[in-house]
């Protein structure tokens, strides 16, 4: 008798936050992906960056011919080497996802597109093209008025625009962490009506009664 009536005790109902963390846990790759807006967001940014950096020094460098030829060269060459660096870290994210060799989550957080990586190389291409903008506009502007008769109009505009952008990455770079650390995602809980948690492997439905398959067969 005892054991009929343990039998017929009803189980709890499982639990779907650590079903959806164990399948999680199965899948190490699938961490690379887990918030596809920011990654699709951090990616966007990063690529726009490449293109401006890029396209800026190789005008810069292009024009390096004419009068006042040393700051162009120096700022042509260190914008490119920004846009070199921001692609060097895609490409070095990109190769570590492929070879999966990390296998860390902490390490998958900060080197994903969205992480703590992107987070650090805007913050340095932000300040790198303050610098130059700061630099630019202060020689261009004390040069005038040492010669007013040396055309720097180029220069300071090259710095306004320099610090402008700096400026704007900075901004919304601020923006971006403000966002992320102050509007966390919250946990969904189980209660006792009808809710459907959407996970990787399947759609599952809990109605008092949670029913899933293996994650390996919705894999496959």
């Amino acid at each position: 008798m005892p054991e009929l009536e343990q039998l017929s005790v009803p189980r709890p109902p499982a639990d779907a936050g650590r079903i959806q963390r164990n399948i999680l846990e199965e899948h190490v790759e699938l961490w690379w992906f887990k918030d596809p807006k920011k990654s699709i967001l951090c990616y966007g940014v990063a690529v726009v960056l490449i293109l401006a950096c890029g396209t800026g020094g190789i005008v810069l460098l292009y024009s390096t011919s004419s009068r006042s030829g040393e700051w162009r060269l120096a700022v042509g060459t260190t914008l490119c080497l920004l846009a070199l660096l921001v692609l060097l870290k895609q490409l070095l994210s990109s190769a570590i996802q492929d070879m999966n060799c990390i296998r860390s989550r902490n390490q998958i957080e900060l080197l994903k597109s969205g992480g703590f990586s992107d987070c650090v190389v805007l913050l340095l291409s932000a300040l790198v093209l303050l610098v130059c903008g700061v630099v630019l506009t202060v020689l261009s502007t004390t040069t005038m008025q040492l010669s007013p008769s040396r055309p720097l109009a180029s220069m300071f505009t090259s710095g306004v625009i320099l610090m402008t952008a700096g400026a704007a990455i900075l901004l919304c770079l601020l923006l971006y962490v403000l966002s992320t650390s102050c509007c966390p995602v919250a946990p969904r809980r189980l209660g006792t009506g009808d809710i459907s948690i959407f996970t990787i492997s399947s759609r599952l439905a809990v109605n008092r009664r949670l029913a899933t398959t293996s994650s390996m067969a919705n894999l496959i």
